[in-house]
């Protein structure tokens, strides 16, 4: 498949181990908050659907460039196989990951490749152990950031994209980087993305707005698993609401002209 090859070496070799995504970090400076423009999602709306082409290759982006850094730890990785994955490629994608397992029958815990029933594996042991890796930062855990924010995906595809050079009256300290998107546009995180950051699979360019885009649809998805399904009940029930009512409708009018006469 090519999505979990050279995982972390690609993440560290561009120096993305320090470099956080979404870390609830205090802000350097105060200022306005650049309102992000909005994105026509294929998943909004009363009938929007998963595009799992597009949550495939963001799966692609979160191996090799988030799960440095960031969890995922409310999915497993059986779910994959709702976008698209067989079976044999969840186990593949799993086998990538060790666990750790236990007690064994000497009372030890031990080591062993995560399977499709493990939830995500993340990159560190315990929340110390990801600070000490984040200059004090806790990078936060992935599965929920889209509903975690006002604007939800249209925030973080313009965070992911809205890395830029900070105007001239704008001071950037030691160890922050200007971003208009984000509370004081002066955030200490790393550009995580980069042109050619990742080799989709499916040989798509993977342009810095690519690759935000996918794996923005890609959290959504992991975020809401089970968007389509709720979708298509919520319509069962609207559709059963509005035969319901005609059928109520009829019996009155049947009803009162029998009254009538």
């Amino acid at each position: 498949m090519g999505i979990v090859s050279n995982l972390r070496l690609a993440a560290a070799a561009t120096g993305l181990i320090a470099a956080t995504m979404f870390v609830s970090t205090t802000a350097f400076g105060a200022g306005d908050v650049k309102d992000p423009d909005s994105q026509d999602w294929h998943f909004e709306g009363i009938f929007g659907t998963v595009d799992r082409a597009a949550a495939q290759r963001g799966l692609q982006v979160y191996l090799e460039v988030c799960s440095s850094c960031h969890g995922l730890k409310q999915v497993a990785y059986r779910n994959l196989t709702d976008l698209g994955f067989n079976e044999e490629e969840v186990k593949a994608i799993a086998a990538e990951f060790d666990v750790v397992d236990g007690p064994n029958d000497e009372g030890e815990m031990f080591d062993r490749s995560a399977i499709p029933s493990d939830k995500f594996v993340g990159p560190f042991p315990n929340n110390a152990a990801a600070q000490a890796a984040n200059n004090g930062a806790l990078p936060p855990d992935l599965s929920l950031q889209v509903k975690a924010h006002i604007g939800g995906p249209d925030y973080i595809y313009a965070l992911l994209t809205g890395y830029t050079e900070a105007p001239a009256d704008v001071e950037v300290p030691a160890g922050a980087n200007y971003n208009p998107y984000f509370r004081g546009s002066l955030i200490a995180m790393a550009q995580p993305l980069w042109p050619d950051g990742v080799t989709y699979s499916d040989g798509t360019e993977a342009t810095i707005d690519q690759m935000a885009w996918d794996v923005v649809n890609f959290m959504q998805w992991a975020a809401a698993p089970e968007m389509e399904e709720r979708k298509k009940m919520g319509f069962k029930v609207v559709l059963f609401l509005i035969i319901l009512s005609a059928i109520l409708y009829a019996a009155k009018r049947k009803m009162w002209s029998n009254l009538d006469h």
